[in-house]
């Protein structure tokens, strides 16, 4: 995976997951729904890296 991928990946899950701890206070269903997306968008990178280390 490319230097500037693998920060995009690193980057998003990182700002995913400070919405997800900040939005807790508001509400319980916006912290679980940001958590799942943290963990997909994680998940997705991971996905990513095992295609292009494939080809």
């Amino acid at each position: 995976m490319s230097k500037g991928l693998s920060l995009w990946f690193a980057v998003s899950s990182i700002v995913l997951l400070t919405a997800a701890a900040i939005s807790i206070s508001y509400s319980a269903w916006l912290a679980i729904l940001l958590g799942f997306l943290s963990v997909g968008n994680i998940g997705w990178g991971f996905v990513i890296k095992a295609r292009q280390r494939r080809s």
